[in-house]
């Protein structure tokens, strides 16, 4: 446990100012996260629903991030749980994220995932489909709110073969960032992971999504 401290002193003396560590907690216990929580970690990521649900309640106070795939059915279990959803990547998502946080009477806050890279092993939409998706969750659904883009990049050994995925949707981020909507506010660029988060935020992310280089390898 102590080395999730020194680890953590580690990350944030490379950060930034102004950038954002999400904590990815994947696979990692609840004793784990709460001794992140004690050491200044504010916000937490999860890839599963069911993990979200399993831990919710025995972690203390803390911002929750869906960062993984979410499943349509998935949605209402976390609605009321999480602050914001990093993935989506479809308005047939959207719309099930409206419908529930309609119910929730909320305003749900989202980033679009955009697989600039075009990585048939990652989701996202492709950076031409951005326009129109963002375009159509602002037509078609009142309890959204766009807050940002997230991408992951391609696993490279050099994360410097990396910056060009991180660059287009920078550019992607400045462009639609300029658009002023009540549902369209951009403050989050979420990228950036253990092995790459430098190379990303050189590259403009403010929201970094970091779990191995924090609580060590996971265990599954």
């Amino acid at each position: 446990m102590e080395d999730i401290k020194a680890n953590l002193e580690q990350i944030r003396a490379q950060l930034k100012p102004g950038v954002q560590l999400i904590a990815v907690t994947k696979t990692h216990s609840p004793m784990e996260i709460n001794v992140a929580i004690d050491n200044g970690v504010t916000d937490i990521g999860e890839n599963k629903v069911q993990e979200i649900l399993d831990k919710y309640d025995s972690v203390k106070p803390v911002r929750w991030h869906m960062i993984g795939h979410l499943q349509t059915n998935k949605v209402k279990y976390i609605i009321d749980k999480v602050c914001l959803i990093h993935s989506v990547d479809s308005l047939k998502l959207a719309k099930e994220i409206d419908k529930r946080a309609e119910q929730h009477d909320l305003t749900m806050d989202i980033l679009i995932q955009v697989n600039s890279a075009e990585d048939e092993n990652k989701f996202g939409i492709s950076s031409d489909e951005t326009g129109e998706l963002i375009h159509d969750i602002l037509d078609q659904c009142p309890h959204v709110r766009i807050r940002g883009l997230m991408c992951i990049a391609p696993f490279a050994e050099n994360p410097e073969d990396v910056r060009p995925f991180f660059a287009e949707v920078k550019k992607q981020y400045d462009e639609f960032g300029r658009i002023r909507n009540d549902r369209l506010d951009f403050k989050y660029l979420s990228m950036g992971m253990s092995h790459d988060f430098m190379a990303a935020q050189e590259e403009g992310s403010n929201m970094v999504r970091v779990g191995t280089a924090i609580f060590g390898s996971r265990v599954y």
